[in-house]
């Protein structure tokens, strides 16, 4: 199977070089006379930048005049590239856009000035004045005295080009990946918190509230009967107390679904446990830590452990479970296993797929290993953080 590193080699790989004058290669050319101005111009920004924030570096505006530099740099980069797309028919992408964090002038200035990729366009505008002159006077004496091998030579310079380019201007692999998975974990994490805002206020709004609203209705009823009929009255009180007894229930459910207490009292061991003695079928807990994670991770590991064994009594069909809870260095483990008919998968609709994106989220990992005909086992991995 290619990956797409060799697809996109495949798509810049250049035919040959030739010795009739093809468009490719008036191009080639093209981009070797531009190299002298626009290496000069580029060289003249960036010594100004550096020359002008250095300076000025000791009064107050030299850090945001070198940050402007920075910033304008990378419109020199992003002109570059293009240049390299249109004549070298080169395959290259933007970096991401320089971050917004913060919204205060220092921030803005402190992340401009540890910009990779303005200091990397800098450095390639700075030692891109020498080659410049040397592919502009080459191709210019060559139009006139080697024209004949000019398409060779014109390929050689132009590879050089491409390959200080890719290495300069490109946007750094690992970095753009990263940069990308923190988008769309964040995307997640606001896609879960309003779905979750959402459940709770529907079942507060259908749940509790409901109920409260009819016992004052039948608290009412019954005050306007106590003179006159005493029996009924006291029958409606009865009602009542049955649908107070209800209506705390559900508002105990409702707060054990946002953060349980005997998690935040005991730990997880405790809360597992209990969980536990919800599910279906039996389940063997065993908690091997010596100290409690941070209360955000808690509460991560508590709701996966809950909903997984959620899993196992609605769709199963096993008749044990186990659930293993241990620290591995830097992570916090969990496995939760049962002797069901197997056959879950992350697109099964049984949950899975929510779970793996939340514990993405948070630079977790969630694998499923469960064959038809069982057993199933699901590995879970969390960040570890100390509690403070």
């Amino acid at each position: 199977m290619t990956t797409h590193a060799e697809e996109a080699q495949r798509g810049e790989r250049l035919p040959p070089a030739r010795f009739a004058y093809d468009s490719r290669t008036w191009k080639e050319i093209a981009h070797l006379l531009i190299n002298f101005p626009v290496s000069l111009i580029g060289f003249v920004y960036v010594v100004t930048v550096l020359f002008t924030g250095g300076m000025l570096s000791l009064t107050v505006i030299g850090l945001p005049v070198l940050a402007l530099g920075l910033a304008g740099a990378r419109l020199l980069g992003r002109a570059e590239r293009a240049r390299a797309r249109g004549l070298l028919g080169l395959r290259i992408d933007e970096p991401s856009p320089l971050p917004r964090q913060g919204d205060g002038m220092i921030e803005r200035v402190w992340n401009a000035l540890k910009d990779p990729v303005g200091w990397r366009t800098v450095l390639y505008d700075f030692i891109r004045l020498p080659w410049g002159v040397f592919t502009f006077t080459v191709t210019l004496v060559s139009l006139f005295v080697l024209w004949p091998v000019l398409p060779f030579i014109a390929r050689l310079l132009t590879n050089a080009d491409r390959a200080m380019v890719r290495g300069l201007l490109s946007p750094s692999d690992e970095l753009e990946r990263r940069i990308a998975e923190l988008e769309s974990d964040r995307g997640v994490v606001v896609d879960t918190a309003a779905a979750d805002l959402r459940r709770i206020e529907r079942d507060l709004h259908d749940g509790a509230q409901a109920r409260l609203v009819n016992l004052a209705m039948g608290l009412g009823l019954a005050k306007e009967k106590l003179l006159e009929d005493p029996d009924a009255a006291a029958s409606m009180v009865d009602e009542a107390h049955g649908e107070v007894k209800l209506a705390l229930q559900e508002l105990r459910d409702l707060a054990r679904g946002i953060h349980p207490a005997v998690l935040t009292d005991r730990g997880l061991d405790a809360a597992l446990s209990s969980v536990a003695t919800r599910c279906t079928v039996p389940v063997k807990v065993a908690v091997d830590l010596a100290e409690r994670p941070a209360p955000a991770i808690e509460g991560i590991a508590y709701f996966t452990v809950s909903e997984l064994l959620q899993n196992v009594s609605k769709h199963s069909s096993a008749r044990s479970a186990a659930v293993d809870v241990w620290r591995s260095e830097t992570r916090l483990m969990l496995q939760v296993t049962d002797d069901g008919v197997g056959g879950a998968r992350l697109d099964g609709g049984t949950g899975m797929a929510g779970l793996s994106e939340r514990l993405g989220a948070v630079d977790g990992l969630f694998v499923v290993e469960s064959p038809e005909g069982g057993p199933t086992t699901v590995t879970a991995e969390i960040p570890w953080r100390d509690r403070t």
